[in-house]
């Protein structure tokens, strides 16, 4: 039987406990995950199964939200988060990556954390989940996808202002993210033969050096050698015309330069249903692509679409990687 899915709680305060419940009533014992996490942060009279080890939690989605107890400290409001509860926050998400490199969940999907709140109550060395998740993976070098049923999109630099993004792009980021990214499409989407395209920097992929020489100075030759190793790549390409229906047939993931060149189209896209994939671990990891929504925790006002698409996303990466595996392709 399949390993089930590691879900980490995220802040307590948020909205991921509600979120929790709300995906199991959907998936039931069709996709089996487990919440780690405090029941006591839970709706009033949710139903639970706690349980005392993840292989029993294809059962337990019979009868209720599969449980692996963790008790935080202080009580939990929402909407106000705890500081007393940042290093059970942060404990989860390394007991969540301990049942997953034991082979105890086939992935791990993690709810949103609050970066604050663990920096105020527990010191939190990290500027986010991701950092935090290679560091205990041993891996220097990750990258950032956005997934959904109509696209993926991977942004080469992310949280940096858009005039820092010329200096940010080298040969160097854009090969290692495209290497990253080409494994990941084999190993976790079974891909055997990724088609990825590549935007430009500027604005009609630089129109022969007319709006900017980064396309054919460095984004070009980067595209040549790879193509050289095997690689199907195309590009670059003018990003305005990368995204509509016919464009999108032609490919199975968008790497684009800078955050909002990839992050606009997915969420114009499929909103409510985007996944926070990252690639580079040697483990499977998603997360539901918004953030705490403190503003309307415990109003069971959360959309829990993301959620669910984020577990089945999990899930299923989880499955081609161990069928990788088995083909004898390193983890």
């Amino acid at each position: 039987m399949t390993a089930p899915v590691a879900l980490s709680c995220g802040e307590p305060a948020g909205v991921g406990p509600e979120l929790a419940l709300a995906a199991w009533r959907a998936l039931g014992a069709e996709l089996p995950f487990v919440l780690i996490g405090d029941p006591r942060h839970l709706p009033p009279d949710s139903p639970i199964v706690q349980i005392a080890d993840p292989s029993e939690a294809a059962e337990a989605a019979r009868h209720g939200l599969p449980l692996l107890r963790h008790d935080f400290d202080g009580p939990m409001t929402p909407g106000t988060p705890n500081p007393a509860h940042a290093q059970g926050v942060i404990d989860v998400i390394a007991r969540g990556v301990d049942m997953v490199r034991s082979g105890a969940a086939c992935a791990l999907c993690t709810a949103p954390i609050h970066k604050k709140a663990l920096q105020d109550g527990a010191g939190f060395a990290y500027p986010g989940h991701t950092e935090y998740l290679a560091a205990l993976a041993g891996v220097e070098r990750v990258v950032m996808m956005l997934a959904s049923a109509a696209l993926r999109v991977v942004p080469t630099t992310i949280h940096i202002p858009l005039s820092e993004v010329p200096r940010a792009l080298t040969a160097k980021l854009l090969t290692d993210t495209l290497h990253i990214t080409h494994a990941a499409l084999i190993r976790d989407f079974g891909l055997p033969r990724p088609r990825i395209a590549v935007a430009g920097l500027n604005p009609h992929a630089g129109e022969g050096g007319a709006m900017g020489r980064e396309e054919i100075d460095m984004i070009l030759p980067v595209i040549e050698a790879l193509r050289a190793e095997g690689l199907d790549l195309h590009g670059p390409m003018s990003a305005d015309t990368m995204f509509h229906a016919r464009a999108r047939e032609s490919y199975d993931a968008a790497f684009c330069m800078y955050h909002d060149q990839a992050l606009i189209p997915i969420k114009t896209l499929d909103f409510d249903r985007g996944v926070n994939v990252t690639l580079g671990l040697p483990f499977v990891r998603t997360s539901p692509d918004h953030g705490t929504a403190m503003d309307i925790a415990g109003r069971g006002l959360a959309n829990p679409g993301s959620m669910i698409e984020a577990l089945k996303m999990a899930h299923d990466m989880g499955n081609a990687r161990a069928r990788d595996a088995g083909r004898g392709n390193p983890g």
